[in-house]
């Protein structure tokens, strides 16, 4: 398949939903993670089981929810609690193997910003906020994150920190005595990041069809490391862009 064939944003979704698994208990946050969640689902990874904050379990959406109180989860999962059962018993009871989060902002450590861009008492932009996310991020057995890439977003410093990756790199998440892996993968339009197993410093490990890993270092806010072998990303099959299309459609039928 031609490189004009599919977008970067259906690579990013594409490659993110590659990253879930058949057998996995996927913590699902609202957006791209949503979109790679329900992409795996509907193509290699029909037994995955995803859960929404909102207390839906094993929740299998016709479209993509607009939030976590969309009465789409709800209709399509086999069981709703409570908000208090799902992070108390399923979360930080250790039952959830992946959670997926998007990001306003991210720095080299994984650490990611949902709250506000710019000084935090006057902010240029008041984002969405924390939700679930720093549990999210600290009790899953591994985390995802999936966002675009550019200076804007990949930042030396985050204007603020609302979920660890691993704080100041190295022990500092074991340290702060936080039970889940951290940050696995970030997954963006132009490639894929991965945390060094020591330094916890994320490192450019792949790049998209046609992206190059001077494209990737211009659009990351400080000095990105880069693995001695950089691999490239599969594009996507006429399969998968048939299934991510077809649910995208379907959204933008049910919402306008």
């Amino acid at each position: 398949m031609s490189e004009q064939a599919y977008s970067a944003s259906e690579m990013m979704t594409v490659a993110a939903a590659r990253m879930l698994a058949e057998d996995d208990v996927c913590f699902v946050g609202i957006g791209l993670p949503s979109a790679a969640a329900n992409m795996a689902r509907l193509s290699h990874a029909k037994q995955i089981k995803l859960i929404y904050e909102s207390g839906t379990l094993d929740t299998k959406p016709n479209v993509l929810p607009l939030s976590i109180g969309d009465g789409e989860l709800a209709d399509t999962a086999i069981s709703v609690i409570s908000v208090p059962e799902m992070f108390r018993y399923w979360l930080q009871g250790g039952k959830i193997r992946t959670g997926f989060l998007g990001a306003a902002q991210i720095d080299r450590f994984a650490n990611i910003n949902t709250t506000v861009i710019g000084d935090y008492a006057k902010p240029k932009v008041r984002l969405p906020g924390a939700g679930g996310a720093p549990e999210i991020a600290s009790h899953c057995g591994r985390v995802l994150i999936t966002l675009k890439h550019n200076a804007r977003a990949f930042v030396e410093k985050l204007d603020f920190i609302t979920s660890v990756g691993f704080l100041d790199g190295g022990d500092s998440r074991e340290r702060l005595g936080l039970p889940g892996k951290g940050p696995a993968m970030v997954i963006t339009d132009l490639g894929i990041l991965e945390p060094d197993p020591v330094t916890k410093e994320l490192t450019l490990t792949a790049v998209h069809p046609g992206v190059s890993v001077e494209q990737v270092v211009a659009a990351t806010g400080w000095p990105l490391k880069v693995a001695a072998t950089v691999a490239t990303t599969q594009a996507p099959t006429a399969e998968e862009l048939a299934i991510l299309r077809d649910l995208n459609e379907r959204t933008q039928a049910a919402y306008g």
